[in-house]
């Protein structure tokens, strides 16, 4: 049960430390392409009622869900790894996920559209499952 709870709370911090070091490289290497909408995207959101002109560009929020789907399955591999079993660890994280997805839902609802949240918080478990299934064990 330990090594499943450590599975989780790391499976967890991988996807953060992921997500942010691909924002920041891709916001380093495509400042135009990518920095541009995502600073004012964070902007809007950081802001709140001063940012009532901004849309999110739609290849920002596509590329959200590409990064967001392979970070999960990164940190659904890492849970199962640790925990040394693919099933509860990868499970258990992916409902953590939904959670994080759901506050990100909440604070970026006025400037998001509709599809992008349903999208996004949609992959976290699914990709994060999958992501444990690419590991075998014994379990």
């Amino acid at each position: 049960m330990l090594r499943i709870i450590l599975g989780v709370i790391a499976g967890f911090i991988g996807w953060v430390i992921v997500w942010v070091g691909v924002e920041k490289i891709l916001i380093a290497v495509l400042p135009e392409w990518y920095g541009a909408p995502q600073l004012a995207f964070q902007a809007a959101v950081e802001n709140g009622a001063d940012a009532s002109g901004f849309t999110a560009e739609t290849k920002l929020l596509l590329s959200h869900l590409v990064i967001g789907s392979i970070v999960s399955m990164i940190a659904g591999y890492l849970a199962a790894l640790i925990a040394g079993e693919n099933k509860r660890a990868p499970l258990i994280l992916g409902f953590v996920l939904l959670a994080l997805g759901l506050l990100k839902v909440v604070m970026s609802w006025p400037y998001v559209p509709m599809w992008y949240h349903i999208i996004f918080t949609a992959i976290l478990l699914p990709m994060a499952i999958i992501g444990g299934k690419l590991i075998t064990t014994n379990s």
